[in-house]
């Protein structure tokens, strides 16, 4: 049987075991990452899974009855006979290959169906795990991100109003992506690749902008104040950032 050592801060002996069949009832298991776990037929009664990564996790059968899994990402799990009494799923992500225990309605459980084209216009998705998510062509307009970990995805989709302050978007593909009035406050976008994005009137200011590529993006009325850059960012041509407030490292 496969199976490995959570360690955790606090937890009973340290840490769980990760394993089908584990006893986690009561488990402090939020925003850990999970991805692929095999949780089939696990106790999982009351645990904390707040934020918690489950992508591709396999919770077939798993007894969730009062847990807590608002904001966990579930895309590709599979929560075939699992128990789901009680559980709170508000601002949990799931996609098309997520699979529900038979009668479920993850609409009515407030679950957010994320992938290309879904419309989350004014979803509350703040503190969700979107690693690695596809969100190429959504709807994203007024969304409220705040402190979401969006780190890696894609996301060439309308953010328009989107408010996405602190949040984790290191490595995500925002090429085309529409952020007018976008507030992205302190988010993290090392690395994060902007090309032709349209950040016209958004709130840039404190960012992390180390590595990024905004070649060809619109900054009109953009607020950079305080945001941070090295040489390697690439700026649109004739574009002075240091003359719109950004410090460089």
């Amino acid at each position: 049987m496969t199976k490995s050592w959570l360690a955790l801060p606090g937890a009973p002996g340290g840490g769980y075991w990760i394993k089908a069949g584990a006893n986690l009832n009561g488990a402090d298991l939020s925003g850990v990452d999970l991805r692929g776990a095999d949780l089939s037929r696990a106790h999982l009664r009351g645990a904390n899974l707040v934020g918690a990564n489950l992508l591709g996790a396999n919770l077939s059968g798993a007894d969730l009855e009062g847990a807590d899994l608002e904001g966990a990402n579930l895309e590709d799990a599979d929560l075939s006979g699992a128990n789901l009494t009680e559980s709170i799923l508000e601002g949990a992500i799931a996609n098309e290959d997520t699979i529900w225990p038979e009668g479920f309605d993850p609409d009515v459980a407030g679950v957010y169906e994320i992938g290309p084209e879904a419309n989350l216009s004014g979803a509350n998705l703040s503190g969700a795990n979107l690693s690695g998510a596809n969100l190429s062509g959504a709807n994203l307009t007024e969304a409220n991100l705040t402190g979401a970990n969006l780190a890696g995805a894609w996301l060439c989709a309308n953010l328009t109003g989107a408010n996405l302050a602190g949040a984790n978007l290191a490595d995500a593909d925002l090429s085309g992506a529409n952020l007018t009035e976008a507030d992205l406050r302190g988010a993290n976008l090392a690395d994060a690749d902007l090309t032709e994005a349209n950040l016209d009137k958004a709130d840039l200011s404190d960012a992390d902008l180390t590595m990024a590529g905004l070649e060809g993006a619109n900054l009109r009325g953009a607020n950079l104040s305080g945001a941070t850059a090295d040489g390697t960012t690439i700026w649109p041509d004739g574009f002075d950032p240091k003359a719109a407030g950004v410090i460089f490292d």
